[in-house]
């Protein structure tokens, strides 16, 4: 039986969280896809219970407002780039989905399709081909292309160690190919070795900065050094 068949469609998502944990034998199915915007609320959450995890109400739930808020409206993009946000769930079924809205339909990264299946967020990726992370090429400044960027990996808790995080990894080098990209990079936290090694694992390695490149520096952390780290989109993983 799958649990989530037992929520009403009324019960808040705190109440599904707390079900969820009487069913700690239950390892269900889990899809990767393109987030959705009935999915917003869910990818705040994990963003920010996984990145603040020591934040407490009020701060915790205006954090969760304020990255609602950027992922609808700060998720423009320049003429020719890409982005999406991938989400992992559990409890949904692909070819049981009923869609309600228009395939073209898009929120920035988000899918403007609504589904009567949707599944519980439990892990989160964005790709992008913005590529303002590396200096711009030439005397017209112009931006890189051929690479995409991976950000704001994040799994919830009690779903770590079970494989998300790569499957997220893979689904966003699948999409890199499908828009052309030759090979994909992403930033690391050093204080974050778990992290390091699962993208070794994947196939990146870590380069040396180029110079010029604007790296990202997050408010809340402004001092956070990171690796750099890209993979070839034809280089196969080791094991």
């Amino acid at each position: 039986m799958n649990p989530l068949s037992l929520f009403s469609p009324n019960q808040d998502y705190a109440e599904q969280v707390k079900w969820l944990n009487f069913f700690p034998a239950v390892s269900p199915k889990i899809v990767v896809r393109e987030a959705r915007l009935e999915d917003c609320w869910e990818v705040a959450e994990t963003h920010c219970s996984s990145f603040f995890p020591e934040y407490s109400f009020p701060l915790d739930f205006v954090l969760r407002v304020d990255r609602l808020a950027a992922m609808l409206s700060g998720f423009s993009i320049p003429n020719g780039c890409r982005r999406t946000c991938l989400v992992a769930v559990t409890g949904s079924s692909v070819n049981q989905t009923f869609y309600i809205g228009s395939e073209d339909f898009k929120i920035g990264g988000f899918d403007g399709k609504f589904s009567l299946n949707r599944g519980y967020v439990t892990g989160i990726l964005t790709v992008d081909t913005v590529a303002d992370f590396l200096p711009r090429k030439g005397p017209l400044r112009q931006r890189r292309t051929g690479i995409a960027y991976i950000s704001n990996v994040a799994v919830r808790e009690r779903f770590r160690r079970k494989g998300i995080a790569k499957r997220l990894i893979a689904k966003a080098e699948a999409q890199a190919r499908s828009w052309g990209c030759r090979s994909v990079a992403l930033h690391c936290d050093l204080n974050n070795p778990g992290a390091t090694k699962l993208y070794k694992e994947q196939g990146f390695k870590c380069i040396k900065a180029p110079e010029g490149a604007n790296w990202p520096q997050p408010k809340t952390s402004p001092d956070i050094k990171f690796n750099f780290m890209m993979k070839l989109l034809n280089t196969p993983i080791t094991t």
